[in-house]
Parts: structure tokens; sequence; C-alpha cells
């Protein structure tokens, strides 16, 4: 796995071989990149955003994010294997200073925070979990969203999840077996 553009482009990222996680495939990161530079339905730049990346695995969109000139990156991963080699990956590549990982649920996480507030939101739940909408719910509640706001979220194509009352779907888009949704809180 490696990172796409930026001041990292090329660098590779260690990713776990197991079947708990499911790293994002790099055409599909590259394609959620350029629908987020090129796309007239979204209001947000990459440069000095504020990333929160839920259910982050090896944290590859986060890291790409900040190869691409993202502030900050906050990393959240319920799996202790996961976080340690997202760690590692920060590490290796020298951005830890730009970044932190949270080794805890998601719902403690966005209980705690309350003063941060993020840009762009990427959420990689593992394709059965649907708790993920409650974790929305959450972040619209608590407005931990800036005014100019993106969620991305990264979905199995045969799902349908009900966000109609919590994110506007400005645009999805679908790659074999995943779906990307693009949308903001309403």
């Amino acid at each position: 796995m490696r990172i796409i553009s930026g001041k990292l482009k090329g660098k590779s990222i260690k990713f776990l071989k197991n079947s708990i996680t499911r790293p994002l495939k790099d055409a599909v990161k590259e394609n959620i990149f350029n629908i987020l530079k090129h796309s007239n339905l979204i209001d947000v730049k990459i440069e000095n955003a504020n990333i929160l990346d839920l259910y982050s695995g090896i944290g590859s969109f986060g890291i790409e994010c900040i190869s691409r000139g993202a502030k900050k990156a906050i990393f959240v991963e319920q799996d202790k294997i996961a976080s340690k080699l997202l760690k590692q990956n920060l590490s290796d590549l020298a951005i830890i200073n730009q970044s932190a990982v949270l080794n805890e649920k998601i719902e403690n996480i966005l209980d705690k925070n309350s003063d941060e507030k993020f840009n762009i939101f990427f959420l990689d739940p593992p394709f059965i979990d649907k708790s993920f909408i409650q974790n929305l719910i959450l972040i619209k509640k608590k407005k931990i969203y800036k005014k100019k706001h993106i969620i991305i979220l990264h979905r199995e194509k045969k799902t349908n999840d009900y966000l109609d009352n919590i994110v506007d779907t400005l645009l999805t888009k679908k790659y074999g077996r995943s779906k990307i949704i693009f949308g903001i809180f309403n």
C-alpha cells in the first residue's frame, strides 16, 4: 500500500493481512481525492483541514490527507493491533506531530470531544456494522463539524443505510464491491 500524492507520495504504509481489517484500495482512495478536489458539489479543501478518521484501521485515508496538506488528522481505531500499526506508520512517516491515535470506542471519543471541530469526516466501518449511524447522529448533535465540511462514508455496494434525517447525500459512487457516499449534515 502506498501514498498516492503530496509530500509523502510514493512512501509505503504497512497494513494488516487479516480478515478483521479491510484496507481502502488505492484506486478507490484516488477517486475519493479526485472528487474532493474537482467536484462542484463539494466546498471543502484538504489543505489546512482537520480530519476525523473513524474506524481508521491503518490510517491510509488520514495519512493521505496529511500528505496532501491537511493540518491534522485524528484517528480512532478500536482494534489494538491495527492501532499499533497505525502509530508505527505515523512514526515511520514522521507525521506523528500532525496526528493523534485514539484506541477506544468511537462513542466514548465523541462523548468527550466538545471543542474541536472538523472539516472532513471519513467513516470506514465494517460492512456489517450499523452503529456508525449512531456515531453520525452524535457528531451532528455535538456539532463538532465546521460550516464547510464533508462526510465520506465507505460502505458495501449492496447496503441500504437510512441516512436521510442525518446527512444530505451529495454524491454516491460505486467501485467494485464498494460504495462511497459524500454528504453534509442537514
